[in-house]
């Protein structure tokens, strides 16, 4: 007769997307680990949260701050949010990028930037398939470089494809070091683009996109669903200091927040769902070389974004509003019918109704800030808009590096329009981390009990933060339940890149030690 094995105690660092995915997938085997989650906040969610609003005042009760949405491709994330009765709800992509009928363009009608830049906007199709043919060569160049080879205006770079690549993966001010292998993937790879290109307009007129629920509610939710499957969750645990890491386990320093008291743990596996830096100040003395030499490759960026209410400001910065002048003449019937819906109607249906909006400085025009209008982009923002009732929008203005903030315009803001400051720690998606960082991942993963998990070991997607935590489950000895083919291979991919496993072979191997 057998002895039973006994279960792995699994300490999961960080209660984000990442380690509620990963203790959610470890969750379902209760015979096999037990698992911990050491959140250092008093709530989970990490990035991904949620403010208080006056109803009154702005139409809504909350807000979400941090994390406002995604795409299509977004399948596990939907997923999380579904089973805990928190459904994602559709909206149409508006954007506003520059200011001015020369500085402006849009996604909703035909403007005369669009209209001067025709030819690079179709030649840009031509180079997304050079990128993609040649990737092994040259995916690691900087986007800045490419545009510069294929004689790209200068211009259509600084105004079209810096503050677009911004959208797609919140770069901020690194957009111009982006690899432009990633940058094909973002409009090419069905597994990460988030809308595709268009070669009349580069942006495709009004894709759909996703705006998420109320995100603390949601966190909270699903916290609770895994406390009822055995999963233990602590926040207001700081983890200091990993100890030692030994076949016998990994010994952890933890710090009680409420209490200020600190306790020592043993723990057979370690995942560490926090920041690169945060990882290798958790790891001290016990971090290997390989794990300093991957890990401080990673760069991240300060941020500020400020929430508030200044009307004033947000029409000074961006064009919020549809112009006749901005029009570029139509030149066929599609765009006729653009121009009609941003015209909108009496009863406000439909209209120019912009969520996304860049700001360029003058002095440096690769540099910008960046904007919401949540009153057109949150869902629960925008019914509260609907009504007879007359309320404040709420915009939130992101100000990118805070080195940098020499350039900001933030004190054109009313101090008594703000609403909240948050500062956050951003990853910046040079080609050097796609150089150092991504390739180095299947190098650390698994060694010395420990595995990486977060949307910086790839891209700075919720939903990729999402499948690292599966993943790393997954490599812990976890099952993935496949739910959707094309959530399937984007997995596939992830565990093959960072964890360097390849998922049918895993899989057929793990049927047979099952048999």
């Amino acid at each position: 007769m057998t002895t039973p094995r006994p279960r792995r105690h699994i300490a999961i660092v960080g209660g984000g997307a990442a380690g509620m995915a990963c203790a959610a997938t470890l969750g379902r085997h209760p015979r096999k680990f037990k698992v911990s989650i050491l959140e250092k906040n008093e709530v989970l969610g990490g990035q991904a949260g949620s403010i208080p609003l006056n109803e009154q005042i702005y139409g809504a009760p909350w807000m979400n701050n941090g994390v406002q949405g995604g795409s299509h491709i977004f399948k596990h994330t939907f997923k999380f949010f579904e089973e805990h009765g928190y459904p994602p709800q559709k909206v149409q992509l508006q954007v506003s990028f520059g200011k001015g009928e020369d500085g402006f363009w849009t996604n909703v009608f035909p403007s005369t930037l669009v209209q001067r830049f025709a030819r690079d906007i179709k030649l840009f199709g031509l180079f997304l398939k050079v990128v993609k043919w040649m990737l092994p060569i040259i995916g690691l160049i900087p986007i800045s470089v490419m545009l510069r080879v294929f004689f790209f205006d200068k211009e259509f770079g600084n105004k079209m494809v810096y503050p677009l690549i911004a959208l797609f993966l919140g770069t901020g001010n690194q957009t111009a070091n982006v690899p432009c292998g990633i940058v094909e993937r973002l409009f090419d790879d069905p597994n990460m683009k988030l809308w595709g290109y268009d070669d009349a307009t580069l942006l495709p007129n009004l894709p759909t996109m996703y705006t998420f629920d109320n995100l603390h509610r949601f966190y909270r939710s699903w916290g609770d669903g895994l406390r009822d499957h055995g999963v233990e969750i602590r926040t207001s645990q700081e983890v200091c200091r990993v100890l030692s890491r030994s076949r016998a386990g990994v010994q952890l320093r933890i710090k009680n927040l409420r209490s200020g008291e600190f306790t020592d743990e043993m723990f057979d596996e370690l995942v560490l769902c926090t920041l690169a830096d945060d990882s290798l100040e958790i790891l001290g003395e016990q971090a290997t070389w390989r794990e300093r030499l991957v890990l401080k490759g990673v760069s991240f960026y300060d941020d500020l974004t400020v929430t508030h209410s200044d009307k004033e400001y947000f029409e000074r910065q961006y064009e919020t509003k549809f112009r006749p002048s901005l029009c570029a003449e139509p030149i066929n019937d599609n765009q006729k019918q653009q121009i009609s819906f941003a015209q909108g109607s009496e009863s406000g249906s439909q209209g120019f109704r912009p969520m996304y909006f860049t700001y360029t400085y003058d002095n440096n025009p690769r540099l910008i800030e960046m904007s919401f209008n949540c009153s057109n982009y949150q869902y629960q923002l925008v019914a509260g808009n609907s009504g007879t009732n007359k309320v404040e929008p709420v915009y939130q203005t992101i100000f990118l590096n805070k080195d940098e903030r020499e350039l900001w315009t933030i004190e054109e803001i009313s101090e008594n329009k703000i609403i909240k400051r948050n500062w956050w720690h951003q990853l910046g998606h040079r080609w050097q981390h796609y150089l150092r960082v991504v390739p180095g991942m299947m190098f650390l993963n698994g060694r010395n009990n420990t595995i990486f998990a977060g949307s910086w070991t790839l891209v700075n997607m919720h939903e990729l933060a999402c499948v690292s935590g599966i993943a790393a489950a997954y490599r812990l000895g976890a099952d993935y339940s496949r739910f959707d083919e094309f959530a399937t291979n984007f997995f596939a991919k992830y565990l093959l890149v960072s964890h360097g496993m390849l998922f049918s072979r895993e899989e057929r191997n793990r049927n047979h030690r099952r048999q």
